[in-house]
């Protein structure tokens, strides 16, 4: 829980960053991703609780990824039709991936709740 809990704090400690610090919070999701594959569960429900959270991790890392390198192409974007085509296709890949990292991470806040549930069962 405690590297659910460090990526989701880095999600809310860099919400609406530039383009710098998007991708800077791609790479720590990603760090979060490699350690969440590293624990060595005992509990077999535990580890599928571990898969899927890896996987959520690394999914949010890629569309955060994306978003940050569609905003960084339309900060560069020419004042010209190619330019404002530029600037269009990039709205739209930064909406697409961060309404894909908006669901992704309610299914991580799903999903968090149910280990919570799992983890104060009594044996």
């Amino acid at each position: 829980m405690k590297a659910v809990s460090g990526g989701n704090a880095l999600i809310e400690k860099n919400k609406g960053q530039q383009v710098t610090t998007s991708l800077k919070l791609a790479q720590d999701l990603e760090a979060v991703t490699k350690s969440l594959k590293q624990m060595n569960l005992q509990d077999p429900e535990l580890k599928k609780y571990q898969q899927k959270f890896v996987k959520v991790f690394h999914t949010l890392s890629q569309q955060i990824t994306k978003a940050g390198k569609a905003l960084g192409s339309a900060k560069i974007a020419q004042a010209s039709e190619s330019g404002r085509q530029r600037i269009q296709k990039a709205r739209t890949d930064i909406d697409t991936a961060l309404t894909s990292a908006a669901t992704t991470a309610k299914q991580s806040d799903a999903l968090e709740a149910q280990v919570k549930k799992y983890c104060s069962k009594p044996d």
